[in-house]
């Protein structure tokens, strides 16, 4: 399911009207008669249904809508907002043909009310809204969101934007026509967004793939056909040799989670390098990783460590490293090394004086920021970030050739190339710490398992945020989730996708 930003729709609505040769008139068309049809299939007839209309073509998607439930024999009383004579073009068309019908309509003017209605339906404002929300639409999504109707918002819950927002309809519904847009997938536009339906409206995928850049939902399907099986004959090495650099005398217990979430994710053979002054304790931890231990400084790493002695398929560095000039020559020696390298935690932190050396590598480079580490590879703050997480994914991934794992709500997978993969697995239990390094682990595994970099990364993006869904399942809630939970839980989703 690809993603569109609002740009980008009106770029596929531009190519499929001026080289496909498909009118606006039957895109409206077909777009009203398909939210209907998932309307119809909803709302039963015994409902008092409130639908309201505003200017453009978010308005006259709801005249055909209108015309289509009356048709099928809904009672629906019809709001319009504007005056008669600022409705244009398509919309214009859309209403004519809704009152040729023989169908009637009020006027939202001060006498509206929404008390009596157990359902609307916000055909307001659609993706072209920009600024504040000025009268009479504010004060009619105030009384919308005030109501105890059921809310349907159709394509976009009206005052919905990709940039700053302040007033919106809180829809429970939200049917989105023919693509979702990215502001379902980031926040706090999400919250607006309530249930997300995506109905077709007949625009041919040829326009899509012309018109947007690749942002693709990674769905069950994708992780179906791209999870590998393993083989009988296998053995330890055919699952490849990796290795985690991490952990400091604050932080010993990171490193073995991401080694744990490692090796429990199918690694073959995993080494954990490590300050000297914690091998003790994490020894008495974790019996099935080899040790590595290497000069400490004050609980952290010297400096350099012998990585030339073994040869490492893989390597992850960075949970609970610390953020001394000693560690910085550590994540500096990892990216020299001519295999694929996750990045996350302290190792980000060290990233921005070293992407000369992240550039020139020919290997792959996974980072796995959240928004705050994010925000200072890029020089920015947590709220930009946040408010345009695709751009700057993309942006970042593309000029230094790195994958780049955006973590969060709906965390965002883009490869070098620009291709991004929208997660949808996980919860709130994961806004915990050491949940990172768990998923550090995972990817460490699975890059080394897959033969797609891509899927590994997606894939492993997936499993983590499953497991905190299964733990809801099994009696945890978003509250008690522990990182080393999210590990317990692994084997129950493997062993959901070996039943698939």
């Amino acid at each position: 399911m690809r993603i569109v930003t609002n740009q980008e729709m009106y770029q596929v609505d531009d190519y499929v009207m001026n080289t496909i040769g498909m009118s606006e008139e039957s895109l409206m068309e077909n777009a009203g008669q398909a939210a209907a049809n998932a309307l119809s299939e909803r709302i039963k007839k015994h409902e008092n249904i409130g639908l309201l209309i505003g200017t453009g073509n978010n308005g006259g998607d709801g005249f055909v809508i209108a015309r289509a439930l009356k048709s099928k024999g809904y009672e629906v009383d019809v709001w319009v907002v504007p005056a008669r004579e600022k409705i244009k073009g398509a919309a214009k068309k859309a209403m004519i043909i809704y009152e040729n019908a023989g169908f009637t309509w009020q006027s939202a003017g001060d006498n509206f009310s929404v008390k009596k209605y157990t359902v609307l339906i916000d055909c307001l404002l659609g993706i072209g809204v920009k600024g504040s929300i000025k009268s009479p639409y504010d004060d009619i999504i105030k009384k919308i969101n005030d109501s105890n109707a059921y809310i349907y918002s159709i394509d976009v819950p009206s005052g919905v934007m990709e940039q700053k927002q302040e007033l919106t309809v809180r829809a429970d519904a939200t049917i989105t026509l023919q693509q979702p847009k990215v502001t379902a997938f980031t926040y706090p536009s999400k919250e607006s967004y309530g249930e997300l339906i995506v109905v077709d409206i007949g625009i041919p995928p040829l326009a899509i793939e012309k018109s947007s850049s690749l942002k693709e939902v990674w769905s069950t399907q994708h992780i179906k056909q791209s999870f590998p099986i393993r083989n009988a004959s296998s053995n330890k090495g055919t699952h490849g040799k990796g290795i985690v650099i991490g952990g400091s005398l604050q932080t010993p217990g990171a490193p073995m989670l991401t080694s744990k979430a490692a090796l429990t994710s199918g690694a073959g053979l995993l080494t954990l390098a490590l300050p000297s002054d914690i091998h003790a304790i994490a020894a008495a931890h974790m019996l099935e990783v080899m040790y590595k231990p290497c000069l400490s400084k004050d609980g952290f790493f010297a400096g350099e460590i012998p990585l030339e002695e073994e040869k490492y398929d893989a390597i992850a560095v960075g949970p609970g490293l610390g953020r001394t000039k000693e560690t910085k020559k550590v994540v500096e020696q990892v990216l020299q090394q001519p295999v694929s390298v996750v990045i996350d935690a302290d190792a980000l932190f060290h990233l921005p004086d070293l992407m000369k050396e992240v550039k020139e590598r020919e290997h792959a480079t996974i980072l796995t920021p959240h928004p705050g580490e994010m925000a200072r590879l890029v020089d920015t703050s947590i709220s930009e970030v946040e408010e345009n997480r695709f751009l700057i994914s993309r942006q970042y991934a593309v000029e230094n050739g790195v994958y780049l794992v955006l973590k969060g709500p709906n965390t965002i997978v883009t490869t070098p190339d620009g291709k991004q993969y929208v997660n949808t697995t996980g919860n709130a239990g994961l806004a915990k710490g050491g949940t990172g390094d768990t998923l550090t682990g995972i990817i460490l595994a699975f890059i080394m398992q897959h033969d797609s970099l891509q899927e590994a990364i997606s894939n492993a993006v997936y499993v983590h945020g499953k497991a905190a869904d299964v733990l809801l399942d099994q009696g945890h809630t978003m509250i008690d989730i522990l990182a080393s939970d999210v590990i317990s839980a692994l084997p129950s989703v493997f062993g959901q996708l070996n039943e698939k």
